[in-house]
């Protein structure tokens, strides 16, 4: 039987982690190959890039994307991981007007910096932060540029707190868009829940729920993968002749001038047979001879 392979698009559920996520795609599509795309806090709901099989072979190989999320802001309160998940530092009930709250949200769009938080994933030293803000250890965080690409704040029935729909840069914490915000505002803020709605082209529209996928039959959840290209849509696609295609394979430079291609060095390009069909990622380099396109990994291997 042939092994399953492609992109499995998860609104995963509070609640659980994303390797728990994986753990139940193992389960369900019998292999042990599948990794994800972009990890989700166990509290964040939302679109979750599940890659099967040979898939999987993709990850190192993503560039960083563009994200959306829906967030509620939660002000009048800082907590210990930005958060109301988290230990209470602080409480008011001094809330600013919406007009004042809508004018400091604006000034967040645009690049802007932030300073990573203790409870979250990143290494200092082959050390998750989050582990060590468990054991009740700070160390100093640089600042990171990002980018909001659109920020909108919108009212909710409660007057502290608001729903954030924010589209960023990869890299971008919500939370600490939150804890910045109201930092800003003078009283404090912390995220309240999280609803990633997009992520690498992919939305909410294109996913299914565990428990919708553990409801179908085995061909119903196959029908579900979407094919690894879709990983490479934003590159250019370079069609090869058969020979060339079997000599790409094997690992040879395929040259430029034997093509007719013209792409700049460094580009990278999705590979494809001669019907169109993609088999790889490659990359142009300058050899002795000229500049020549290489696979430098092979996705169907032509079985």
């Amino acid at each position: 039987m042939t092994e399953p392979s492609g992109l499995l698009i998860v609104n995963k559920h509070s609640g659980v982690t994303s390797h728990d996520i994986v753990g139940k795609v193992r389960r369900l599509f019998g292999t042990r190959r599948v990794g994800h795309t972009g990890t989700l806090d166990p509290m964040a709901s939302g679109v979750l890039v599940v890659l099967i099989g040979r898939a999987a072979k993709a990850a190192e190989y993503l560039v960083a994307d563009e994200k959306k999320y829906r967030a509620l802001l939660c002000l009048g309160l800082t907590t210990d991981t930005e958060d109301t998940t988290g230990t209470v530092l602080s409480h008011t009930d001094q809330i600013p007007t919406k007009e004042e709250i809508l004018s400091v949200c604006d000034k967040f769009m645009g690049e802007i910096e932030q300073i990573p938080p203790m409870y979250s994933a990143l290494k200092v030293d082959g050390q998750k932060l989050c582990d060590l803000a468990r054991k009740g250890v700070t160390v100093e965080r640089k600042p990171r540029p990002v980018t909001v690409y659109e920020l909108s704040c919108s009212s909710t029935e409660q007057q502290d707190q608001y729903i954030l729909d924010v589209h960023c840069s990869s890299g971008t914490y919500i939370r600490t868009l939150c804890a910045d915000i109201g930092a800003s505002l003078g009283c404090g803020g912390a995220m309240g829940d999280l609803c990633r709605t997009e992520t690498g082209g992919f939305s909410l529209c294109d996913a299914h729920t565990v428990a919708e996928l553990e409801a179908m039959t085995e061909d119903e959840r196959l029908s579900c993968l979407i094919p690894t290209e879709r990983l490479f849509d934003s590159l250019p696609a370079v069609s090869l002749p058969e020979f060339f295609e079997k000599l790409c394979r094997s690992g040879c430079e395929i040259y430029q001038k034997k093509i007719r291609t013209d792409l700049p060095q460094g580009a990278r390009v999705r590979l494809c047979s001669a019907d169109g069909s993609f088999f790889a990622l490659g990359e142009v380099r300058d050899y002795p001879q000229g500049s020549a396109i290489k696979s430098i990994k092979i996705f169907d291997l032509g079985e």
